[in-house]
């Protein structure tokens, strides 16, 4: 029963745990992200733990690397690609 719980349930959160780290550890500046609340903006300072966005011309917010999400961002990234895929009519 325990090895059923581990592989459907503790596995694979353990797995999406390890992804946002990785992606957390590999922000640089100039990266476009998207916050857990919303708030996209491209990356223009880490200091430590706290995260300065651009959100648009000489308006800067700062988050915690913690508020960044990865599923978010991807999601985000995606729809920009398929965005500027469509043919236009």
């Amino acid at each position: 029963m325990f090895v059923v719980i581990f592989f459907f349930f503790i596995r694979p959160q353990a797995k999406k745990q390890k992804e946002q780290v990785k992606f957390l550890e590999s922000l640089d500046k100039g990266g476009e992200v998207v916050t857990a609340s919303g708030l996209i903006g491209r990356v223009n300072k880490i200091d430590g733990s706290i995260v300065t966005l651009a959100i648009a011309e000489k308006t800067f917010v700062r988050v915690t690397k913690g508020s960044i999400s990865k599923e978010m961002t991807e999601a985000y990234r995606k729809s920009e690609i398929s965005a500027t895929e469509t043919p236009a009519n």
